[in-house]
């Protein structure tokens, strides 16, 4: 390790040139690709009293001098949470674009604001000149991750390009953020409390424009309110159950009043996202940005469904938390069925899974193909509602239907299977079950195409 990451002060504290070449060196085997400058570079902006390294708020204090400078163990303590980070660069979360939802950022308190920034093309029309501009403002890195080396770009022709990031990153990225926030919310809490107890008879200086230069030093990277306690996102209990999305987003403060929540189906991230049934209008919960994404259809066109590997967590490996999650929505409960963009991807995945052909492969036999479902109608008239299991993409160059399914015949199939698999969200649902559900059910209103599935 060079001198210069290695000070010789008794109080711990290292400059900023030495936190980058140190925050470098400690990650440099990490599956989490990491940038240099993370302390000097925007977005990083020391004066405001931390710097983000991960998903850690990191303290930055003014020495004597005037010089910042940076407590080295918590530098240590970041560099080490992310080498412990385990990323698939397979499981990719699609960032954007997205069509914002109104007022989308309008409550929202953190700078760092990652998707944001992102979900702004890479690329920029209009010359080199112009994208040498935009380079200059453009961040470099994102709490300290290369987020350049992990974007994936997809395009489809006649469509935009879209951007894809790996899923560990994602959730490290939302972490950041969530941290930040609470950071903020106390930093304000404990200026307001001390211009409140100073006495008005001495004049003081004019504040920097700027937080507080001191960080609670915490063991376990999250962030504390001004009385000192860790303040983890509290569980969500069904607070928003049988509200409808359409008046609830449009609510001053909702997103606000969502962060304090946990997410309700993997119940360890901080919620990010209001989800909720696009048929029927009600909110279902709040989730963290990851789940969110996991869930969403990959819809190839408005009636047309890739069927990707991550399904096989949604209705496997983790059915039982997005049976209930689904479930939520008093609408699907009363059916006792799922969307139809869900209820198509399931049919394809589940019901017609002994149907799809494979072929041979180094270690035995693979899956034919790419496995799509499309459909013919929709679920607002079940009886003309044809669901359309297929193989694309086969190696031997076919491309064969494996079956044709109507709505009905699909929905007693998703009943049926519902009962083996989750008992307890099949007996908490049907007609018959009014617990918890409005008085009056909300028709069923049409399905949206991916595209603008909104992140509230």
């Amino acid at each position: 390790m060079s001198e210069r990451v290695m000070p010789s002060r008794t109080d711990g504290l290292i400059t900023l040139g030495a936190a980058d070449a140190l925050w470098v060196e400690m990650t440099a085997g990490s599956a989490v690709p990491t940038a240099s400058g993370a302390f000097t570079r925007p977005p990083a902006h020391p004066r405001a009293g931390y710097v983000l390294l991960g998903g850690r708020v990191v303290a930055t204090v003014r020495a004597s001098g005037g010089q910042w400078s940076v407590p080295e163990a918590e530098v240590r303590r970041a560099a080490a949470e992310l080498n412990a980070v385990r990323m698939d660069r397979q499981d990719l979360v699609r960032i954007g674009p997205f069509r914002a939802a109104p007022g989308q950022e309008r409550d929202e308190e953190t700078p760092l604001r990652w998707r944001r920034r992102l979900t702004e093309e890479p690329r920029e029309p209009g010359g080199p000149e112009r994208a040498a501009r935009r380079e200059a403002v453009r961040p470099y890195h994102l709490a300290g991750i290369d987020w350049r080396r992990i974007l994936v770009e997809r395009t489809r022709d006649g469509t935009r390009p879209t951007w894809w990031l790996p899923r560990a990153v994602v959730r490290l990225l939302d972490a950041a953020e969530h941290a930040e926030t609470r950071w903020v919310r106390a930093a304000r809490t404990r200026r307001a409390s001390a211009a409140a107890t100073e006495p008005p008879s001495h004049p003081r200086q004019a504040p920097e424009p700027s937080h507080p230069q001191q960080a609670p030093d915490t063991d376990d990277g999250r962030t504390t309110n001004p009385e000192g306690r860790t303040a983890p996102p509290r569980p969500y209990n069904g607070e928003l159950t049988g509200q409808l999305y359409s008046v609830l987003s449009r609510k001053p403060g909702t997103s606000r009043r969502m962060a304090g929540w946990a997410c309700a189906v993997c119940r360890t991230a901080p919620a990010a996202v209001l989800d909720h049934c696009h048929e029927h209008g009600y909110v279902r919960a709040p989730v963290c940005q990851s789940c969110n994404t996991q869930e969403r259809p990959d819809h190839l066109y408005s009636n047309d469904i890739r069927v990707a590997n991550r399904y096989t967590r949604l209705f496997h490996t983790d059915a039982d938390h997005w049976l209930r999650h689904w479930h939520r929505c008093p609408g699907c409960r009363a059916r006792t069925t799922l969307p139809l963009p869900h209820l198509a991807a399931w049919t394809a995945h589940t019901a017609c899974r002994s149907l799809r052909p494979t072929h041979p492969a180094s270690r035995g036999r693979a899956p034919c193909g790419v496995l799509r479902v499309s459909w013919t109608g929709s679920q607002n008239a079940p009886r003309s509602c044809l669901l359309t299991v297929a193989v694309d993409f086969c190696p031997s160059g076919e491309h064969r239907v494996l079956a044709r399914v109507p709505y009905r015949e699909a929905a007693e199939r998703f009943r049926v299977w519902l009962a083996e698999t989750a008992p307890a969200v099949a007996a908490a649902a049907g007609p018959d079950r009014l617990d918890g559900l409005p008085a009056e059910i909300r028709p069923v209103i049409a399905d949206t195409s991916g595209e603008g599935l909104a992140l509230f």
